[in-house]
């Protein structure tokens, strides 16, 4: 949706910087009815800024979000995002890293980060009273983090242990070892923590270099949601950004990620990661639709007809009519520029042929002859439920205008966004579901297993 609304101007006193007189431009991008007033703001600097105002909350969610993520590191950097996230909590120029979590805690606001293949989010939410306070501490963590040595050293060590539980969780590493069967040796089948033999050589300078290099003005959206003023919290961002490296030179916002080339994915493959667990844990699927792929909305529907939750035809099949596993389901996930489909199923070692199996089957049964009109309607509704009763707090609305602009580069509307799955036909449905089941299926495995277990 194109930008609407009235232009507003920030004004400051330093000529071409983040805190100064050049103007920022601001917009109004929509008065949504099931929301908030929502604006825009672009600094000089490139830093966008976008808020949204809900007068009755009590409450406000603030990110700073930044385009980098695991994809974006070398080989010898894998793991370089996600120590950098864990560093810029440990201490800045003006606070300590004691200070920088007692500050926020002290007014009984939360603190946490994320890093994901194509993203860094960093986030607090607090009473709306305390905006002012979380916009300074969190701009000085981001902004301004010294990366001392011997915190580096520090949190190396919480890394390692964090790659070493991850190794311990069958169930999360069996969807890394698939991305990897998917991926390759390209960025997104990696592990976006890095591995013990990346992190453990990694270097205070390495990951400077990378800080800077990475984290700059047109990079970064920041986000908030809750009861605030769209003016106010522009002026706070500027007077915490001053004489930080992030108050720079004009610059203009950079671009969402380009969805071409498309990621060449591997062909069908098998990976098995033998562990003595008590449970098989596998996910059998595919290359997927990118996120700008204008079927998504149809992809979302045959997700939720196939795996989306309890009446879904696998769990209804495989859990409920033959007792056969605790957990299964299906799911997309999607980037820039490639996707992935899938199904997770964890059950005893002994059943994983007949869970395979019956999984198989329905694949080739839905792209064969695909779903009902019944099921269609029932995904639709799945899919405009689960999306506005996820908007029912601060922070899902904050990381919504996130995400939009950072990977759309768009706000769509929440109106616009239901008509589209309302839009959704049966023919798209099948049509999809006749192209993506069809394809060649890579299977991923952790569990008491030979690597030649699953060559049949």
């Amino acid at each position: 949706m194109a930008p609407s609304g009235t232009v507003r101007h920030a004004t400051g006193s330093q000529p071409g910087r983040a805190g100064g007189s050049a103007r920022a431009v601001t917009r109004t991008l929509s008065d949504d009815p099931l929301g908030g007033t929502v604006r825009r703001t672009v600094l000089p600097s490139g830093l966008r800024v976008l808020t949204e105002a809900i007068p009755a909350m009590r409450s406000v969610s603030f990110g700073i979000w930044v385009a980098v993520g695991s994809r974006d590191e070398t080989g010898p950097q894998a793991g370089a995002a996600h120590f950098l996230e864990h560093l810029l909590f440990k201490g800045t120029r003006k606070r300590s890293a004691l200070e920088i979590s007692s500050e926020i805690e002290a007014v009984g606001g939360e603190t946490n980060a994320f890093t994901t293949k194509e993203y860094t989010c960093y986030y607090a939410r607090v009473l709306d009273e305390d905006l002012p306070l979380a916009i300074d501490v969190m701009c000085d963590a981001v902004a301004d983090s010294v990366l001392e040595p011997a915190d580096v050293e520090t949190e190396r060590g919480v890394i390692l242990e964090e790659i070493a539980m991850h190794d311990d969780e069958p169930g999360d590493e069996v969807h890394d070892l698939f991305a990897r069967a998917v991926y390759g040796d390209h960025p997104l089948g990696r592990l976006i923590s890095g591995t013990e033999e990346t992190v453990t050589p990694m270097t205070r300078r390495q990951i400077q270099s990378f800080y800077r290099r990475r984290y700059t003005p047109p990079q970064i959206v920041i986000a908030a949601a809750g009861n605030l003023d769209h003016a106010a919290v522009v002026k706070l961002v500027r007077q915490a950004l001053r004489g930080t490296p992030l108050d720079a030179d004009p610059a203009t916002p950079a671009p969402h990620r380009p969805a071409t080339p498309a990621v060449r994915t591997k062909p069908a493959t098998t990976l098995v990661e033998p562990k003595e667990t008590e449970q098989a844990h596998v996910i059998l699927g595919c290359p997927g639709i990118d996120r700008t792929d204008e079927r998504r909305f149809a992809l979302g529907v045959l997700n939720n007809v196939l795996g989306g939750g309890m009446s879904s035809r696998l769990f209804q099949e495989i859990r409920e009519r033959r007792g056969l596993a605790y957990s299964v389901y299906s799911y997309a996930s999607q980037y820039a520029d490639s996707g992935l489909f899938a199904v997770y199923a964890g059950c005893a070692p002994g059943k994983v042929d007949e869970v395979l199996e019956l999984t198989r089957a329905e694949l080739r049964r839905v792209a064969a002859d695909g779903i009902t009109a019944d099921e269609l309607a029932r995904g639709k509704g799945m899919s405009k439920g689960s999306f506005v009763l996820g908007l029912e707090d601060t922070g899902s609305r904050m990381s919504r205008l996130a995400k939009g602009e950072l990977l759309y580069g768009d706000l769509m509307p929440v109106d616009e966004l239901l008509a589209r799955v309302d839009a959704v036909t049966l023919d798209d449905v099948n049509a999809l579901a006749a192209e993506l089941l069809s394809r060649p299926m890579s299977l991923a495995v952790v569990g008491p297993f030979g690597e030649n277990d699953f060559t049949g």
